[in-house]
């Protein structure tokens, strides 16, 4: 369903956010999120040429490449800043290798929140591991439900079940694809479950 009818408006400001998986030929994957804002009306910046960032252009444009095994571990990271406000904005892209070696399960955010915060990194870089982060869960997530067996029978709850709405263990979609975990009453216990909420423990 579409949004409502929205009031008269003029468009000022538009970011898109991208995020793309990719599975590499040696088993690997790569994880890519691009992050652009534009503006519709010309602002004022000494550092671009000019004087003058021109309507379109963007104001910030930059991007993570991730490289994940199929545990979530991160084996290589880097980052570009293509547009920035400011000409010092770029030298921070090196920073972000300090994601090497973290995982994305529970406990990521607050980890890159330590990491990237404040002067140790770029607000709009930080933001963007969220998107990243599950984008990696959901990339690899058929795969990872092949070996491991979310959808047959046997004693392990799948670990997306009540994480939404829509997969309460009293709902009708476990009824019909998980009866076996189905909740005949309300009394669902919430899960956190690391798998299901892979990307972060805020999401």
């Amino acid at each position: 369903m579409p949004l409502p009818t929205a009031s008269a408006r003029s468009l000022k400001h538009t970011r898109r956010v991208i995020c793309e998986g990719f599975k590499r030929d040696d088993g690997l994957w790569d994880i890519e999120a691009h992050l652009i804002d534009t503006k519709t009306f010309p602002m004022d910046y000494k550092d671009r040429d000019n004087g003058v960032i021109p309507p379109g252009e963007p104001l910030h444009g930059m991007s993570i490449r991730i490289t994940i095994d199929m545990d979530l571990h991160i084996l290589d990271a880097v980052s570009s800043m293509d547009y920035t406000p400011f000409n010092g904005c770029k030298e921070i892209t090196e920073a972000y290798k300090q994601l090497i070696g973290l995982q994305i399960a529970r406990g990521f955010t607050a980890k890159t929140k330590a990491l990237f915060s404040g002067r140790s990194g770029c607000t709009h870089l930080l933001e963007l591991l969220g998107p990243l982060a599950t984008t990696a869960f959901q990339a690899t997530h058929q795969e990872r439900e092949q070996v491991e067996n979310f959808w047959q029978d046997g004693d392990k709850k799948p670990p997306m079940l009540d994480t939404c709405h829509t997969l309460a263990s009293n709902g009708p979609v476990v009824k019909e694809y998980w009866p076996h975990f189905y909740a005949h009453d309300d009394k669902i216990i919430p899960t956190h479950s690391v798998e299901s909420t892979k990307a972060t423990d805020e999401l």
